[in-house]
């Protein structure tokens, strides 16, 4: 019975690509578990729910480790489940870790003389209040604001943000335009996106949604993002002739692709 549940598992994860585990008790906790087992030398805290289900689930997600299970299902056979799958729920916290201490390590502070990534490198924010506007140094790499000393994060926070969409879009259009001649297809519309989950989106009337967010990373990832969507208009799937319209003008994108998966950390 325990091999037919695991093999019906439903595994998830919200994180990166397989990183190796470390001795860390603290990557181990769950704050809203119920439960706790040893899986091999650590002592892994875990949130535990009886529904109405035939497998045993494993999601691996920000808060730690949850698992579904069915209601009629011993405890024993649970625990039991856990043990087969060790190795991979304990790599999981650790890449789960991982990943907080990068979000917060790129955590932009809205202040004098902080930085943020712009298409793909550093620049710096200085407040100038004798300056109109916004002015982007391209040769010092520094965003001179006109705004005094003494304004909120929020306010220096909107008004960068406010350039960076400007920005965005001045430099999305050009890349749609290209890669859309390229693979023959016509874009409609252009819309900048404030999602959280999603970098880009395509219809099938030709509209593209575009996260303007992407302005933070390097031009070869905008490419990517961008090809993506717009080879949508040809193949509204992620099969394999989807893949090779992407192909056809982006030969390496997994590159790309990979450097977006390791990079998407902006927090602002």
């Amino acid at each position: 019975m325990l091999k037919n549940l695991l093999q019906g598992a439903q595994l998830s994860l919200f994180g990166q690509e397989a990183a190796p585990a470390r001795s860390e008790a603290e990557v181990l906790q769950n704050p809203r578990a119920q439960r706790e087992l040893s899986l091999g030398e650590h002592r892994v805290a875990y949130e535990l729910k009886r529904a109405r289900r035939r497998s045993i689930g494993f999601v691996v997600g920000a808060q730690g480790l949850r698992v579904s299970a069915p209601r009629w299902l011993p405890q024993a056979d649970i625990e039991r489940a856990l043990q087969h799958k060790a190795d991979w729920i304990l790599r999981k916290l650790v890449e789960q870790r991982e990943r907080a201490r990068r979000v917060e390590a790129s955590r932009i502070e809205w202040r004098d003389g902080a930085s943020l990534p712009y298409l793909g490198a550093p620049i710096t924010l200085r407040l100038e209040p004798q300056r109109n506007g916004v002015l982007f140094d391209e040769a010092e790499r520094v965003l001179r604001i006109g705004l005094p000393l003494a304004a909120s994060e929020e306010q220096l926070r909107d008004t960068v943000q406010a350039w960076l969409k400007r920005r965005a879009r001045a430099d999305f259009e050009p890349r749609c335009q290209r890669f859309g001649a390229a693979l023959g297809v016509q874009m409609t519309q252009l819309r900048l996106s404030s999602a959280q989950t999603r970098w880009g989106s395509a219809s099938a009337d030709g509209s593209i949604r575009l996260n303007w967010r992407l302005i933070h990373f390097a031009p070869a990832i905008i490419d990517y993002v961008v090809a993506h969507e717009l080879a949508h208009l040809r193949e509204m799937n992620h099969s394999p002739a989807f893949w090779a319209v992407v192909r056809s003008v982006l030969p390496d994108f997994e590159t790309a692709r990979g450097r977006l998966r390791e990079e998407s950390i902006v927090s602002e």
